[in-house]
Order: C-alpha cells, then structure tokens, then sequence
C-alpha cells in the first residue's frame, strides 16, 4: 500500500469517527458491517431512460486497539467515618482495572497534594483505603482526596477518582463558658438577688442541638454566700445566698460551676466564675471595685514584723562584713602609701620575696640611695626583728660614698647577732653551755697544727666509752706493741 492510499485510509478513518455518534471502544465491539447507499439528487431528464441513478456498497469497519489507562468502576466515591474511629480501619474500597485485552495488573497510591497532612493511606495492591491518623471533626469535617490507579507494565497509564470522606461527629468535647465571666455585686445587695447570667458553647454538633445543665460543683455545693439557678434554656441565674457583703473582708469570691451537655457520652466541665465585692450608691451604680490590697495576716503584729526587719537588717551587715574580711586577706603584704594600679612599669625594692632577709640585700639603695629615706614596712615581721640597718643615720651614706654605705652595713651585721642575714656565717660564743666537754666547734681545732690528743674522753665516764675506743684505740694498741 503506497503512503498516499494510507494517508488517504487514515483521514477517512479519522472523519468516520468524527461523524460516529458515540465512542468507539474496542473492548465493547471491534467491528462494524456497514451499507452505504449512493444517489444522484440532480437527475437530466434527457437519461431518464438509463436509471436508476443509485447504488449500494457493503463497507465493513474493523476497531483497532489502543492502550488505555485504568477505569474505577464508579465516578466517585462518598464515604461517611465516625470521628472517633480507631486508626488502621478500612473505610472503603476502590477497584479500577484495565479496559485493554491485555488486563495489566493495577497499583493504587493517593495524590498526597490532596492529603498533606497523611490523615489516609491505601493498600497498593486491594485498594483498601483506611485512616492513619486519629481524625477530628472539629478541626477538619471533610476530606476530599484522589486515588491513583496505574498499570504495573506501563506507569504512563494512570486513572485517577476522587474519594470524599464526611466526618460524622460524637460527643467527645465538653461544654464551657461562652467567655471568662466577671461578676459584680454590692455591698448592700440582698439575698435572692440575680448579679450574673451565664451561657455555655459546645464544639460539638449534636442531631437534636445543644441541651446543656448548669449546677454548683460538688466542691461547692454547700456556698453560703451564692447559688445557681438552670434556667431550661442553656442559661443560668447566679443569685446571692446571703446579704451584707464587705469588701474590707473579702473583695473577691470564686464560684466553682458544673456544666453538663446532654450528649452520648454525656461530657461535662467546671468552670470559675469571679465575683468582686464593690461600693455601690443607693441606686446600685458601682462607685468603687478596687482590687483588695495585700494585707499582713491579722496574728502577725508590729512588733513580729520589726523584729523580721532587724533580723534581716542584721544579716546584711554580716554580710557585708565577710566579704570586707575576704577583701582584706587579698590585699598586698607591702604597705605602700602608693597603690598604682594603671599598666606602669613598676620597680620592685626587694629582691627574694617570701624571705625574711630581703632588707639586708636591698641591692636598689646602691644605685639610689634616696630610696632608704621611703620607710616601708612589712605586715609578715615584727618590728624588733627587722633590719637595724635602717636607721642608720643618712648622713653617713653621700652620693657618691658608697663604700663607706657598706662598711656601715657589715658593721651592723658583725656587732648585732639577731640581724639578718640569717643565712650567713655566725660565731656561737656559747656552745655546750654547762657541758664538761666544753666548745665542740671545728673552727678552733685548724688554729693548732698538732696532732689532738682525746685522752680526756676516757675521764668523761661510761656515757663516752665508745668515743675513747674509737679515738684512743691505736694510741693504746702501739702501747701494748
């Protein structure tokens, strides 16, 4: 067949179906047996004779197949779903196929931008579309969401319906008061007197509307000052038990109210109503409802509350205190008259800090000898234990004498025992004091270049007989030779 018969066979084909009154569909019927009748409507009467001016032809039409997506059985899908239902429940079922002879297996999934929030979820081989999430009419009454079908062997085909899902409500939310409620009431009001009316809401929207019963709470039940009347019509009276009320007494009284709706399960709550005491004029106009101000309890007296305040007054000073001891203890052992705290250079007059013979090497006095006029002391020594070089009279000490300045320091440390520095070389005059053996001392025994003769040891008793063995020993031992 040439491509301008096939050309031609296809637009035929395409105005065939263009002029068909319904449809075609392979599935439903592939073929069709036609006759098509021709006739000439402009008849030459001088051909009369050679009629008839018509003809017949039997045309026989064959339907090809095409691949077509999924079909459900159904436009759409209603579904009614308690609220309350448990999660994980099947609430419906789609079914959809494939209209091709073929018969692809289908696979079901849910357009998630028609359910963000993931309330549902759908079985990908059944179709079982149950909740996955606890559903609730009060946020969210209706759910419309889209369920696709698609063809195992080929993804591109995909059918679509949409699933509208009605939550129905339960009883599952307690009534309560339209608003916070604030009532007044006056000094002077008498017993029986009506000071609010009170209202309630439910979320819920029962079938036969809303039937709510107002009571004072079991806590309350036996109040002496107000009480509640149901009015049958979901509002209540709040009246007054008792008249005489003060505001110095008490400014503000809490009234505990039951509301009950009269759903299945039947809900209820409590809720508090406030009532201020306030001064009225004769017409009962409120003239004055202040806030009562915080008074002290009637059994702490003034003198309870001055001896609280010394108390507290007491413990501050001792507060203070430690911490002035504690700042104290932190500052320096050198008491300068000059407390330079700014990023100076500073001089240190004494070197080895922490010893006690610091002053006897104040080294910084010989390149300024104006430095030891400064009288520095130190809280770490006595008095009578520091240097004596000190008051040494300046006049001695020139600027350009310095070697007369030391000569009077070692003349100090050679005539005074107890002057630093301790560390150095001292001559003990007393040594043994009350011993027969007299001095002890080494520095002696290099006077005398003879050999020492420690005979006397064996004169000093049995306490020094291993001495005069040791020492003695040979002397004796060329003897006996």
């Amino acid at each position: 067949m040439s491509a301008s018969r096939r050309e031609r066979k296809h637009f035929e084909r395409k105005r065939w179906m263009k002029s068909s009154k319904e449809p075609l569909d392979f599935e439903t019927k592939n073929s069709y047996a036609l006759t098509v009748e021709g006739t000439n409507t402009h008849l030459d009467l001088r051909f009369l004779n050679f009629g008839p001016f018509r003809d017949t032809a039997r045309v026989h039409l064959a339907v090809e197949d095409v691949d077509e997506p999924p079909q459900f059985d159904t436009a759409f899908y209603l579904v009614e779903v308690y609220e309350d239902v448990a999660v994980g429940t099947t609430i419906q079922t789609v079914s959809a196929k494939d209209p091709d002879a073929t018969n692809n297996s289908i696979r079901y999934s849910i357009d998630r931008t028609t359910d963000p929030t993931r309330f549902f979820y759908i079985d990908i081989a059944s179709g079982a579309l149950m909740t996955a999430k606890s559903l609730d009419r009060e946020q969210l009454s209706w759910h419309n969401i889209t369920i696709l079908a698609m063809e195992m062997k080929n993804p591109t085909q995909i059918g679509s319906i949409s699933v509208i899902i009605k939550v129905l409500d339960i009883n599952d939310n307690p009534p309560e008061f339209v608003k916070d409620h604030e009532a007044y009431i006056c000094e002077n009001a008498k017993p029986g007197q009506l000071i609010q009316i009170v209202s309630a809401v439910d979320q819920d929207n029962p079938q036969g509307g809303h039937h709510f019963y107002y009571s004072l709470a079991p806590e309350a039940a036996n109040n002496p000052n107000f009480t509640v009347r149901d009015n049958q019509d979901n509002t209540a009276w709040i009246l007054t038990r008792r008249g005489g009320f003060k505001h110095q007494e008490q400014g503000t009284y809490y009234l505990a109210i039951l509301i009950t709706d009269g759903g299945l399960p039947m809900q209820s709550s409590t809720s508090t109503l406030t009532i201020r005491v306030c001064g009225c004029d004769t017409d009962g106009n409120v003239r004055s409802c202040n806030v009562e101000a915080y008074s002290l309890p009637v059994s702490l007296s003034r003198g309870a509350l001055i001896a609280i305040l010394g108390c507290i007054f007491i413990l501050l000073v001792l507060i203070l205190f430690i911490l002035t001891i504690r700042k104290h203890k932190k500052q320096s052992l050198i008491i300068d008259d000059e407390e330079n705290v700014h990023e100076n250079i500073v001089r240190y007059d004494d070197e080895g800090g922490g010893e006690e013979d610091t002053e006897a090497f104040d080294i910084a006095a010989l390149w300024n000898p104006r430095e030891v006029q400064v009288t520095k002391s130190r809280r770490d020594m006595l008095p009578e234990i520091e240097s004596l070089s000190r008051y040494v009279s300046q006049s001695r000490v020139g600027d350009d004498n310095v070697h007369n300045y030391i000569l009077t320091k070692l003349h100090d440390a050679n005539t005074d025992p107890s002057a630093p520095p301790f560390d150095s070389l001292q001559t003990y005059a007393f040594e043994g004091n009350g011993s027969v053996a007299e001095s002890l001392s080494s520095l002696e025994s290099a006077t005398t270049e003879a050999d020492p003769n420690y005979d006397y040891l064996t004169d000093w008793g049995p306490r020094f007989k291993k001495l005069a063995d040791m020492y003695g020993g040979p002397e004796n031992n060329e003897d006996s030779l």
